[in-house]
């Protein structure tokens, strides 16, 4: 599997900029058929740094409605990546 496709953008949120900042943790949206391993040579060869650990979660989809017709969203994987301390990933939210 292609590693540019593997991963599919990092979420920036809330709870992510404070894991970034206590534990050195950055938060990707996955593809969801990706193994830990695959996400974490992924991360070090797109990023250049040493990954210590990789967490994964299924998301499942919400619910989705526009008056009387209703879906649910796809479910989607989430990584969250520890990366060796003094190494840092360059993403876009520092403005």
């Amino acid at each position: 599997m292609d590693i540019r496709k593997l991963i599919k953008k990092p979420l920036i949120t809330e709870k992510a900029s404070l894991l970034k900042e206590k534990d050195n943790k950055y938060v990707f949206m996955v593809e969801k058929t990706a193994s830990k391993g695959q996400i974490k040579q992924a991360v070090e060869e797109l990023f250049k740094v040493k990954v210590e650990g990789v967490h994964t979660a299924i998301i499942p989809g919400k619910l989705h409605r526009l008056g009387a017709h209703a879906g649910y969203r796809p479910d989607w994987k989430k990584a969250t990546v520890k990366v060796r301390k003094g190494q840092e990933i360059k993403l876009v939210e520092e403005v």
